[in-house]
């Protein structure tokens, strides 16, 4: 279910309306420019150096005593030695800033051990130098929290590529943006005192003063965006083009620092490979090639992640003095850590050579949802931070020996459908306007099975997720054999208990399909005759929240108006499922006595630490979980997982498994799911940092980057849960795949399509299923895509199917590709259960791959230019491939050991070789 942060959207008209000149580049051309005088021996201290700041050199220090000092370059160079007017003694720092003059007296100043901003600014060029002194903020108004943009430029999650960083007087963050934007600013926990919004004049904002809104911002590239809070607290925010240099451009120089290598793929630097069982011993090698490596420490942490990332933070483990070696010219370091218990966790290297303590860290490639950076691979190094949160850790995923996987995980090839919108086929259950309730409204039942999906302000009423069109379970049902033809071997259902919405998430009854839908008999159909198919179904529920309209809470009184928790809109301390919610009863406003999922009223969040909770939704003989997994369920779907604590979903998998040891599970995470993935919650995860990954790349974008994503989850994820994790392509909580290609609309309902935008779209799309059926994971179809629907984000991604006897127009050409990719999947082991390696080859369009099963080896190579391109594989000579989608066309490694391989425009191909 997708985070939607509620709010009015302002528009910043005024924040950042003055205007701020464009940057230059920094005068010196390349030579760095230094405060040098008696508070560092007059030296060219690293210390001291200055960074330039768009229009000026700038340096933030702290130094005590009375000092005198010039400001000059490594050299004093004749044109970089800059002092007060000339004569014999030292001249004061003055207030309103001195001018500088080449080969001047040194300033002077009497410093208290509080922050400084010492800043050098030029007229143009070299010309007019002028140096000011001016006080810091002892420290950052509101101490040691964290602020994030959070917005729908990054789904509302606290990234680290979004964190604001305190310098000297005010928060800055530099962003590289386009389009429309709203956002908040807050921190990770979105705590009520960091949290800078709109008021209803749109000015920034705290909450307390009245900060509600979204601002709303067109961005164009990059800028900087600068939050100060006077002395009465009142936020002001600016926006403008890029003013800030955070320092993380500058350039370490010490030789020795710059040739230390480590790489966590490297057998020659890290054994074993990846996440590991607990009780594990890892061995690490550090290595330079040049003299001068001093020392190199094994820095291990416990992470711990809390929530959608909200608290994210690293305890100290263990230190590892490592062994040097002779290795070459250099020396080699060598160390051995073994982890003990499951988690993840995080590792890197303090290094020491005789200029200095360094980091050596994760790489910046930010990583699709998540919160931290770093794909892992190659290490950075940096010099050692004073804040050791700035450092980008490795992580390493250490868990149970037996991961419970279920077995059958790794063949399945999903069909993931939102039954409103699938297929009517029974129409005498559908909802009806005037007898039918949506809380305390009416609902709307669409005329035609074609229409678009109702959205307030764009069409119906004034109310969201009150449309139906009467999609249901008989209608499901009757298209089993399709759904098994197309080659789908596995359901998954967005909620179908009853609930007044069309979405299902405001679960109204957990032991009662909806009515709209069927019976719990249809249900109980539904999973036979799916088996009778060789298919399995996997239902969806929130265990974190309810719905507003419900028996549990009975807002609207819909339910009797007696036992709900809220009962006709008040708290009711009688009623049964009381503790099942948290209240405020100190406030008067209803909206505010209780608690709504990140502030949604319609969903009211669960207290997962209440018992009779639990017990109602996986301890008791007749729970939610027991009861359907013996209606037939094969396994579930959990939604929101980050926000239910994990010690529930320990407890609820442990029943899960008991009710059924085959049974799968799968978390909605967006992130990195290492987490979860430790063989004591969850078996899956709705991938998401592989929806993006495959998206932008068969949009055209830049193989070598996007990839190193799934890099990450390669390294992170145990084998067994990255193969049983969903491979998404659209889902109902983002826009459909078509969309991510350039169609704004759904081509069923949008007469306006460009054909030839549309042909190439599909193309793109014939890319991303392939890679879909060639990578580690359970491909997912979302229903439709098959056959052409698209759709922009809720409602438009959830359109109906295109049904013939509807009126509609399914692309069957599309689906037959479809069918032909999925089978080369089913008819080839290696691609569902080979395990992966590292890319053969990756660059700005072709990505190449190789998969082993036994004595079984599969390559794919994908190409997302406009024209073909070929590749030169080194392989061991006289090996022959068969391509798997070309029948009888092969390709044989020649006597120099090349093969190669040319690549269709906008797909790929699959070669499989088999040793004999």
């Amino acid at each position: 279910m997708k985070l939607w942060t509620l709010g009015l959207a302002l528009a910043l008209s005024a924040v950042g309306a003055s205007a701020q000149a464009a940057c230059t580049q920094a005068p010196l051309k390349g030579r760095d420019a230094y405060v040098r005088g008696s508070l560092n021996g007059w030296a060219a201290d690293e210390a001291w150096r200055m960074a330039w700041r768009c229009d000026h050199y700038e340096l933030i220090a702290a130094p005590k005593g009375e000092h005198q000092f010039k400001l000059a370059d490594d050299d004093w160079s004749a044109d970089a030695d800059w002092g007060a007017e000339p004569g014999a003694r030292a001249r004061p720092v003055r207030a309103e800033g001195n001018a500088l003059f080449l080969r001047g007296s040194p300033l002077e100043a009497q410093f208290d051990g509080t922050p400084k901003r010492f800043e050098l600014r030029f007229a143009q060029g070299l010309t007019q130098p002028r140096f000011r002194m001016s006080d810091c903020q002892a420290k950052p108004p509101l101490g040691d929290t964290q602020l994030y943009l959070r917005g729908t430029m990054n789904n509302w999650a606290a990234l680290d590529d979004y964190a604001f960083r305190w310098h000297c007087d005010a928060y800055v963050l530099n962003v590289d943006l386009k389009n429309r934007h709203d956002f908040k600013i807050g921190d990770a926990a979105w705590g009520k005192p960091s949290i800078v919004a709109a008021n209803a004049a749109g000015e920034a904002a705290t909450e307390a003063q009245g900060g509600n809104g979204n601002f709303q911002r067109s961005f164009q590239g990059e800028h900087t965006l600068t939050l100060r809070f006077d002395a009465q607290g009142r936020p002001a925010l600016t926006i403008g083009p890029k003013t800030f240099s955070d320092g993380s451009d500058n350039k370490i120089t010490d030789a020795t620092a710059l040739a230390v290598r480590f790489d966590s793929r490297s057998s020659e630097h890290k054994e074993p490979f990846g996440a590991q069982p607990k009780g594990t011993a890892f061995q690490f090698r550090v290595w330079a090639d040049v003299p001068g490596l001093k020392a190199v420490t094994l820095v291990v942490e416990r992470r711990e992640l809390v929530g959608n990332q909200e608290k994210l933070e690293y305890h100290p483990l263990a230190r590892v003095a490592m062994k040097p070696q002779p290795h070459g010219l250099g020396t080699r370091f060598e160390g051995e850590y073994r982890f003990d218990a499951i988690g993840v966790y995080g590792y890197w290297f303090e290094v020491e050579t005789a200029q200095g303590r360094y980091a050596l860290q994760n790489n910046k490639d930010s990583i699709y949802w998540t919160r931290e950076k770093g794909s892992m691979g190659s290490a950075v190094i940096e010099a050692l931070p004073e804040n050791p949160k700035r450092i980008r850790r490795y992580r390493q995923t250490v868990h149970l020996p037996d991961l419970r996987v279920p077995d059958w995980a790794s063949d399945i090839v999903y069909y993931y459908v939102f039954p409103e919108r699938f297929r009517n086929g029974d129409k005498t259950n559908d909802p009806q306007p005037g007898r039918s309730k949506y809380q305390d409204h009416g609902v709307e039942v669409h005329g035609k099975w074609l229409e678009r999906p109702f959205r307030p302000g764009d069409s119906g009423d004034a109310i969201h997720n009150n449309d139906f069109f009467g999609g249901d379970l008989a209608g499901l049902i009757d298209k089993l054999d399709d759904i098994r033809a197309l080659g789908a071997n596995a359901l998954y259902l967005t909620p179908v208990f009853r609930a007044a919405s069309n979405h299902k998430y405001d679960t109204g009854d957990y032991l009662q399909i909806d009515p709209g839908f069927g019976s719990n008999a249809d249900f109980e159909r539904l999973t036979r005759e799916a088996a009778r198919r060789g298919m399995r179904v996997i239902p969806d529920t929130s265990l974190n929240h309810v719905g507003s309209d419900s028996p549990y809470f009975d807002r609207f009184g819909n339910f009797g108006g007696k036992t709900g928790a809220f009962a006709n809109g008040k708290p009711n301390p009688s009623s049964p499922y009381f503790d099942w919610f948290k209240f405020d009863l100190s406030k008067t406003d209803p909206n505010q006595q209780y608690q709504g999922w990140v502030g949604v009223g319609d969903l009211p969040e669960l207290d997962k630490s209440s018992e009779s909770w639990r017990r109602f939704a996986y301890k008791d003989d007749t729970s939610v979980t027991r009861t359907w997994q013996r209606r037939g369920a094969a396994g579930w779907r959990m939604d929101v997982a980050p926000w239910v604590p994990d010690d529930f979903w320990r407890e609820w998998s442990a029943v899960v498994k008991q009710e059924n040891r085959q049974a799968l599970t799968v978390a909605e995470t967006w992130f990195d799911a290492s987490k979860y993935f430790l063989g004591d919650t969850f078996d899956s995860t709705m991938n998401y940092i592989f929806r993006n990954a495959v998206l932008d790349f068969a949009a055209g974008g830049k193989a070598s980057s996007v990839y190193q994503s799934l890099e990450l989850t390669r390294e992170s994820y145990p084998a067994p849960m990255l193969q049983a994790s969903m491979s998404l392509l659209s889902t109902h909580d983002q826009a459909r795949a078509l969309h991510a290609f350039g169609i704004a609309n759904d081509p069923h309902t949008d007469p306006k399509v460009d054909p030839a935008k549309l042909a190439e779209a599909k193309q793109r799309l014939r890319l991303a299923v392939l890679f879909q059926m060639s990578f580690p994971g359970a491909p997912t179809v979302y229903y439709g895509d098959e056959v052409g629907v698209g759709g922009g984000d809720d409602p438009y991604n959830r359109a109906t199917y295109p049904w013939p006897d509807e009126g509609g127009k399914p692309d069957l050409a599309l689906r037959a590709e479809f069918q032909r990719l999925i089978a080369l999947r089913h008819a080839h082991p290696v691609l569902r259960r080979g395990t992966l390696e590292a890319p053969l080859h990756l660059d700005d369009h072709l990505i190449a791959l190789q998969r082993t099963l036994g004595t079984t080896q599969a390559l794919v190579v994908l190409n997302n230019d406009r024209k073909p391109r070929t590749l030169r594989l080194t392989l061991p000579a006289g090996q022959r491939w068969a391509d798997a989608l070309a029948p009888g066309v092969g390709a044989t490694v020649n006597a120099q050991s090349e093969l190669t391989i040319t690549v269709p425009p906008l797909f790929g191909r699959v070669l499989i070789h088999t040793t004999k």
